[in-house]
């Protein structure tokens, strides 16, 4: 089979990728990268940059070059094909990522790159850094039981961030609505018309058709004249995938979000953190979830009375000129002020 996911140079070619196509690909490109880097690792010491590192990281950009027209495809044209194919690779992806992370061997081999090549130079030297952090991360230090549960932690987590991906994808599909008069849409420029009234010929509909997407959502909160609508339009966008909205509990989120804080929560401690944030932080340049509280209440203090100023002025403003009572979220999204009450 012609799979365009193992032949990819330069940009991937969406139109040719089919969802046939996406477990093939990844099968066998995990099944190539794994062989490699045993045949790296089994030919010994010394191990170089040239020798070891630089053709794992080719072949894992290949992999990502495969993995991530599919993961974008199944995130703004997905369909039930797609997402078969899409969530049969994730724990596929998982189960190979965190392999590599526990991978004693070749953690050693890097360890012995960064100590004992003198070719490196500074960037290099960086990625070697980044990596050997990335190995205790996935919890090469760890004892089997404790591996082998990390694993299986990563692993869930994996699948629940693909259903809460997608509890949000049919929530956000789910809401329409339709206006037979355009009248109803004063203050929307051209083009969101254009797409209004080209998307509802698209569903068989006469008229003038919202969605939540992004190009419907925003030009409604910034340009629409009806404030009742940009309110119902807002709260339909914020309740998705929730127990609230008018979907409220049909891909609702709430359970999900409690097992990834909790399964975090274990993960983190697996790795010798307190918590989740202490364990993000490892990848980032705060160096503790102190400093970090203190530059947002540092920020909040420096902010907060100018901000609080120009609502103020803000709120006089659209009372004076418009008669609008108090602002709300829908009349200062984007930041500016819709112009009717």
């Amino acid at each position: 089979m012609d799979n365009p996911l193992l032949s990819l140079e330069g940009l991937p070619p969406f139109s040719r990728i089919e969802p046939r196509h996406v477990e093939p690909a990844i099968a066998h490109l995990i099944a190539e990268n794994r062989a490699l880097c045993s045949a790296l690792l089994d030919s010994g010491p010394p191990y170089s940059w040239q020798g070891l590192v630089e053709p794992l990281e080719i072949a894992d950009d290949r992999l990502n070059r495969a993995w991530s027209p599919v993961a974008h495809r199944n995130s703004v044209a997905n369909s039930d094909e797609l997402r078969k194919a899409y969530n049969a690779c994730l724990p596929k992806l998982s189960q190979y990522a965190t392999e590599l992370g526990q991978n004693e061997r070749l953690f050693r081999a890097y360890r012995d790159v960064a100590d004992t090549d003198p070719t490196l130079d500074q960037g290099q030297r960086k990625v070697l850094d980044n990596a050997l952090r990335d190995f205790h991360l996935s919890g090469v230090d760890l004892e089997p039981a404790r591996k082998e549960r990390f694993k299986e932690i990563s692993q869930r987590l994996s699948e629940l961030s693909s259903r809460f991906a997608e509890n949000v994808l049919d929530a956000t599909n789910a809401w329409t609505k339709l206006f037979t008069e355009v009248e109803a849409l004063a203050g929307l420029p051209p083009s969101a018309l254009d797409l209004a009234k080209q998307t509802a010929e698209q569903r068989g509909e006469t008229g003038w058709m919202l969605t939540l997407d992004i190009p419907s959502y925003l030009p409604v909160m910034n340009y629409a004249d009806d404030r009742a609508l940009r309110k119902e339009v807002y709260e339909a966008y914020a309740t998705r995938a929730s127990d609230q909205g008018p979907h409220g509990g049909q891909w609702d989120n709430g359970p999900l979000i409690e097992e990834i804080l909790d399964l975090r929560h274990e993960q983190a401690q697996l790795l010798g953190f307190d918590n989740f944030a202490e364990q993000s932080l490892a990848k980032k340049m705060a160096r503790s979830t102190d400093e970090v509280m203190a530059f947002l209440e540092d920020m909040a203090v420096r902010s907060g009375q100018q901000a609080h100023s120009e609502f103020d002025e803000l709120q006089a403003f659209a009372e004076r000129e418009f008669g609008a009572g108090k602002l709300e979220i829908w009349d200062l999204l984007q930041g500016r002020l819709m112009h009717s009450a």
